[in-house]
């Protein structure tokens, strides 16, 4: 039987890629209560220029991830996932080793630059999951993802503001420590599991963002999914853009408030990933869950943009947590299109995509943010509107429920057999 296919096997696989990844968005999420005084204290700005200076950092960190996901997922599948995650891993741990050193704000480039290229191990994680999953357990198994994410980004910013009390270089610090007891445990304790018959010889060619993209042709109905994620996460590149100018402006919260306000929401997400999404999609199938959690992700962001008393987040949060289920589901639909030998290649694809997002989004959204509250906001048609980006989000998120009504067929599977077959596969 191959190791793909033990039970003992796939579930530590599982638990031990689970772990890389909530460390490694714990890493992320702990230097968030300090990075404003940090830049501050490296730079010598007043809070706006360390606000730029951040926002550069979030371009630098997301444009590496959108040229580099490619080449690693395409790496993984020519070598392996295991030697891709052990390296990103190591590199992440570097980068915030170097921060945490950081004697200016050139050195905090560097550090984020190697943030992204490793950051492209969510690419290979996923391609992981691919791996070790089938048609009835891969939306599942894909929900991982969504609970490290919220589990991370709900435990990552509480350790960071408690660390940050000892000085805004400890967070830095202990990510790296973090990350470098991740790397030691994956070393000893992590599986392959891309057999030798299902690589394929490496391709330059298909090993970038546009290449990566252009081979997604040539699997059925790839490119209209691809099309959905891209709407589905340029709006959701709403909530690190404008959610704390949001809640700053419309309801004079604090750094704690806002905290608080996130820490919920990664809580629901987590147990909507954990205990909601197994249960559903054995009852609705993939296709209607997608739909499900785009529908209610699109009700969400209009509820967030006419939410005018702050109490009223808390309620939209509640009653749209739902929304999570989305995102697992289009992987799945994805992933079964594709064959083993080119799954890296697609999840370094769909990383490049959502890194792209979270380039233009912020450019989007914050220019709303600033036109519908700045000075001459009165004098629109429309008047003062901080809940603005949240609408133009709504908006993005039902044109993604469009299109993959419209294009996206229930029969998600019938593509699978004939992409079944990849002519690169080879252990060369």
């Amino acid at each position: 039987m191959p190791a793909s296919l033990d039970p003992k096997f796939v579930r530590r696989g599982l638990f031990l890629v689970f772990m890389i990844l909530i460390l490694d968005i714990i890493g992320i999420a702990i230097i968030m209560p300090v990075l404003p005084a940090f830049l501050r204290e490296l730079t010598g700005e007043d809070m706006s220029g360390a606000a730029l200076d951040g926002g550069w950092l979030l371009v630098i960190y997301s444009a590496m991830q959108f040229l580099f996901a490619p080449l690693l997922g395409n790496l993984s599948d020519r070598f392996g996932r295991r030697p891709i995650l052990l390296l990103s891993v190591f590199t992440f741990a570097l980068d915030n080793l170097i921060c945490a050193a950081a004697t200016s704000f050139w050195m905090l480039v560097v550090g984020r630059l190697l943030a992204g290229i490793s950051g492209g191990s969510f690419a290979t994680c996923s391609a992981y999951i691919a791996d070790v999953s089938n048609d009835e357990n891969r939306a599942r198994n894909f929900g991982l993802i969504g609970i490290a994410f919220g589990v991370g980004f709900t435990i990552g910013p509480v350790i960071g503001g408690l660390l940050g009390e000892l000085g805004p270089r400890v967070p830095f610090l202990g990510a790296g420590l973090l990350s470098l007891a991740n790397f030691v445990a994956a070393w000893f304790l992590l599986p392959e599991t891309l057999s030798r018959e299902n690589r394929r010889a490496f391709d330059v060619k298909r090993a970038n963002p546009l290449g990566a993209l252009r081979q997604m042709r040539h699997y059925t109905g790839i490119g209209w999914i691809m099309a959905v994620m891209f709407l589905y996460w340029l709006a959701h590149a709403v909530y690190p853009s404008a959610w704390a100018f949001v809640g700053t402006y419309r309801y004079g919260w604090s750094e704690g408030e806002i905290g608080l306000s996130l820490g919920l929401f990664g809580i629901c997400a987590a147990f909507v990933m954990a205990v909601v999404l197994p249960r559903i999609v054995p009852v609705l199938g993939e296709w209607k869950t997608a739909v499900l959690g785009m529908g209610f992700s699109c009700l969400g962001l209009a509820g967030y943009a006419f939410a005018f008393e702050g109490w009223i987040v808390y309620a939209v949060i509640l009653l749209t947590t739902i929304e999570n289920v989305g995102d697992p589901a289009l992987r799945s639909i994805a992933a079964a299109r594709v064959p083993a030998s080119a799954q890296g290649e697609l999840q370094g694809a769909i990383t490049s995509l959502t890194s792209l997002t979270t380039i233009i989004g912020p450019a989007i959204f914050t220019r709303l943010f600033s036109a519908f509250t700045g000075e001459h906001a009165a004098e629109g048609p429309i008047g003062v509107f901080a809940g603005a980006p949240y609408l133009a989000a709504s908006g993005f998120m039902a044109l993604a429920v469009i299109v993959f009504i419209a294009a996206v067929s229930r029969k998600t599977r019938a593509g699978a057999g004939e992409n079944a077959a990849d002519p690169s596969v080879s252990v060369k």
